[in-house]
C-alpha cells in the first residue's frame, strides 16, 4: 500500500509490506455479508458474492491508536482482555502474559465490574474486547462504570459503549490471533522492550486458536515418528553359506541315488505277508 494510505501516522509507525502481507494472508479484511450503519466508514467495498471488504489501513491506524491507549495506562495490570469466543482465548491469555495485563478467557460473569461482593470483582481502567456482540455483557457494564473500550469490530459489529473499534475480521482464529500478536507487538514497542529495528522473536502461531483433536493428531503422528525412529532396523549379518564351487565351473553336480524298487523284491514281501 502506498504511503499516503497512511498520513496520519508518523513515517516511524508505518507498516513493513511483510506486516500488509500476512493482514491478508489471515483473511483481517474479509467481514460478513451484513453491514452496520456505523461501520461504513470502515469498509472499502462489498465483492461480487456479497462479503464486505474492510480497508485495511484503517485497521492499522486503529492498532496504533490503540496501542498508544494500552501504553497510557501506567500499571499494565489495570487493562483487561476479554474474549468469549474460543478463537480468541488463547490470543487473550497470551497477549495478557506478554503484555502484563488481566484476561477473561470464556464465560464473562455479569458483575465483575459492577457488583463488589462477587469474588471476581475487578475494576479495570481500560477494556480490550474481542467481539462487542459476543462479549455485551462486558461492554454493557464498562459503560456503567466509565471504563473506556477498545473492540475489534466486523462489518457487522454494533459501535455502541465502543471507544475505540478496530476494523478486523473477529470471526476467523488466524485474523484475531494475528490482531492480538500485532497489538501486544506495537504496545512492547511503545514501551521500549522490543525494538523496532528487529523482529519479534515471539512467533504469530503462538496466539492462534488450535483445536483438541488436531493436538491429538500432532501428538499422535510425533508418537508414531519416535517409535519408527527408535525402532531397530533389520540387520543381516548372517553369512551366506557358499554353494559347491564346481557347480558354478560347468562340472556336473551328482544327482541323488534314487531308490530301486526290483520286482522280485516285491513279489517276495508280498508272499510273506501270505
Amino acid at each position: 500500500m502506498s504511503s499516503s494510505a497512511f498520513a496520519s501516522l508518523p513515517t516511524v509507525l508505518h507498516p513493513k509490506e511483510e506486516d500488509i502481507q500476512m493482514m491478508l494472508s489471515a483473511g483481517v479484511h474479509t467481514g460478513t455479508r451484513n453491514s452496520d450503519k456505523m461501520m461504513e466508514e470502515y469498509i472499502w467495498r462489498r465483492r461480487k458474492d456479497g462479503l464486505h471488504v474492510l480497508n485495511i489501513g484503517k485497521t492499522w491506524e486503529k492498532i496504533m491508536l490503540a496501542a498508544r491507549v494500552i501504553v497510557a495506562i501506567e500499571n499494565p495490570e489495570d487493562v483487561v482482555a476479554i474474549s468469549a469466543r474460543p478463537w480468541g482465548m488463547r490470543a487473550v491469555l497470551k497477549f495478557a502474559h506478554y503484555t502484563g495485563s488481566q484476561s477473561i478467557a470464556g464465560r464473562f460473569t455479569p458483575g465483575t465490574f459492577t457488583n463488589q461482593i462477587t469474588k471476581q470483582f475487578r475494576e479495570p481502567r481500560l477494556l480490550i474486547v474481542t467481539d462487542p456482540r459476543t462479549d455485551s455483557q462486558a461492554v454493557r457494564e464498562a459503560s456503567y462504570v466509565n471504563i473506556p473500550v477498545i473492540a475489534f469490530c466486523d462489518s457487522d459489529s454494533p459501535l455502541q459503549h465502543v471507544d475505540v473499534a478496530i476494523p478486523a475480521n473477529n470471526k476467523g482464529k488466524h485474523s484475531i490471533g494475528l490482531i492480538y500478536w500485532l497489538l501486544a507487538r506495537e504496545v512492547l514497542r511503545l514501551r521500549g522492550t522490543v525494538s523496532r529495528t528487529s523482529d519479534w522473536d515471539v512467533p504469530v502461531d503462538l496466539f492462534f486458536h488450535r483445536d483438541i483433536e488436531e493436538l491429538k493428531k500432532t501428538e499422535e503422528e510425533q508418537a508414531t515418528k519416535a517409535e519408527e525412529a527408535a525402532a531397530p532396523a533389520a540387520v543381516y549379518d548372517e553369512a551366506i553359506p557358499d554353494a559347491d564351487a564346481g557347480a558354478f565351473a560347468g562340472e556336473p553336480v551328482a544327482a541323488p541315488e534314487a531308490a530301486q524298487w526290483s520286482t522280485d523284491g516285491a513279489e517276495a514281501a508280498a508272499a510273506e505277508q501270505w
